[in-house]
């Protein structure tokens, strides 16, 4: 079984509690390999991940994107017993061209370091800014009466245009105007401010965003709202 832990690819949708628990009880019970795809979450949500944040430990990691400090790289991992089939140990032979490029390799463990320096801090911060990003928006949509969800965990996040009580699925998110997005997403260019183009799509914010940045952010975001009435 594969799953997004924090599903990032219909909008920011956060796991229901228990769901990650429930689906590492059930594989267990019956044999079967649970496999985290942590390309969006990975070293973002933790250092360690989706899986560090809610304390669930799957069977399989699939890694990417911020792996390879800025350069393509992709990466899995799991269990000594699983990793042991695969060659040279074993008799699954996985290989590609640019495997264990040494320019990406270099990249990703550069960047892997600073992360491990700076978690204690770094990850508060990234926590701190998408809450008060999130609290924001709410309150700019509540002022504007615009229909609004926002998700967010972490420095992931989305806002849904739906009058919807909650976005936990895939049938919620498909509840939101996509043409009111649309209008925000343009008053927000407008403004300077390019926020991912679709609605379903994950926002992630960056460390190297500072607090005038995320200001900005937050004022040109509440006020592209009254643009998407």
């Amino acid at each position: 079984m594969i799953v997004e832990p924090v599903v990032g690819n219909m909008g920011c949708v956060p796991p229901a509690p228990g769901f990650l628990e429930t689906l590492r009880e059930l594989t267990t019970k019956t044999g079967a390999v649970l496999i985290f795809d942590e390309v969006m979450t990975g070293f973002r949500l933790a250092y360690g991940g989706a899986q560090e944040r809610f304390g669930v430990t799957p069977d399989m990691t699939t890694l990417g994107k911020i792996a390879g400090g800025g350069l393509p790289l992709g990466a899995y991992g799991g269990r000594a017993e699983i990793m042991d089939c695969v060659a040279p140990v074993g008799p699954v032979y996985q290989a590609g061209t640019l495997s264990g490029n040494p320019l990406a390799v270099t990249a990703g463990l550069e960047t892997l370091t600073i992360l491990r320096e700076q978690k204690e801090t770094l990850y508060p911060h990234l926590d701190r800014a998408g809450e008060t990003l999130a609290a924001s928006l709410r309150d700019a949509a509540k002022s504007a009466g615009v229909p609004l969800v926002v998700n967010q965990v972490g420095s992931m996040i989305t806002a849904f245009f739906t009058g919807a009580p909650a976005v936990t699925d895939y049938a919620a998110a498909k509840t939101s105007d996509t043409a009111k997005f649309g209008r925000w997403f343009r008053a927000l260019l407008d403004s300077g401010i390019y926020w991912p183009p679709s609605q379903f799509e994950a926002a992630f914010l960056s460390a190297a965003m500072s607090d005038e940045d995320l200001a900005q952010l937050g004022k040109a975001a509440g006020a592209a709202l009254g643009a998407s009435a």
